[in-house]
């Protein structure tokens, strides 16, 4: 396993995780799984945070933006929800659910009382409502919405996104890339937040697809 999460510059849990699922019945035998694996390997948390790292922020400073205080909100995992985060810290009166431990970790200094944040599981989540919902991606498309290395984390962020208003934060280095073979599908309406180095190309298909754009000014 070490060898595996060295080559490929995942974590152990994400190898063992992919490799579960790819040799799961009514999959491909073992051999031909490690082979797919190989394919397009998951970056690790600590890679896909300090890839694209100005344009991640200043996608998180704009949905910090429009979070007004008193809110309830959703928090899914990945980098630039984490930026996100970290943006909100300073808020008060907010209320911050995640199903994302790493998530949790950043707020792990905060003890006022007018903050509260938790991890939540899926069965809490499907009886649960929020003000906003925001979501990382590995890609998206204007057709097929988010792109995951894995089955299990669009089916988590299909039940996430069962909310109004919500935004997906992807930087343009993600739009209409097509890495993986898991989507999690969105129902329209739903908002992309991207940044300003983004194909306008790109942006139309989203806007011809119904969905609404907002572009953040990395030098702002």
């Amino acid at each position: 396993m070490e060898e595996l999460s060295a080559k490929f510059e995942g974590t152990a849990s994400t190898i063992r995780r992919d490799l579960a699922l790819l040799n799961s019945p009514g999959r491909w035998p073992g051999r031909m799984a490690a082979m797919t694996l190989g394919a397009h390997p998951e970056a690790s948390l600590r890679q896909r945070t300090g890839e694209a790292f100005e344009q991640k922020h200043a996608i998180a400073r704009w949905a910090a933006s429009v979070v007004p205080p008193g809110e309830n909100i959703l928090l899914g995992p990945g980098s630039t929800v984490g930026a996100l985060a970290h943006e909100l810290r300073g808020f008060g009166q907010l209320a911050v659910t995640t199903p994302s431990l790493n998530t949790c970790r950043s707020w792990s200094i905060l003890r006022a009382s007018t903050w509260s944040a938790w991890a939540a599981g899926e069965a809490a989540l499907e009886r649960m409502s929020f003000d906003r919902v925001f979501l990382g991606a590995d890609a998206v498309t204007a057709d097929d919405g988010i792109c995951e290395a894995d089955h299990a984390q669009t089916r988590l962020k299909e039940l996430m996104a069962r909310r109004r208003s919500v935004y997906v934060l992807a930087d343009s280095s993600k739009l209409g890339l097509r890495p993986f073979h898991a989507w999690a599908r969105l129902a329209l309406p739903w908002t992309l937040v991207t940044d300003d180095g983004a194909d306008p190309a790109q942006v139309q298909k989203f806007r011809d697809a119904g969905v609404q754009v907002e572009v953040a000014n990395v030098g702002d």
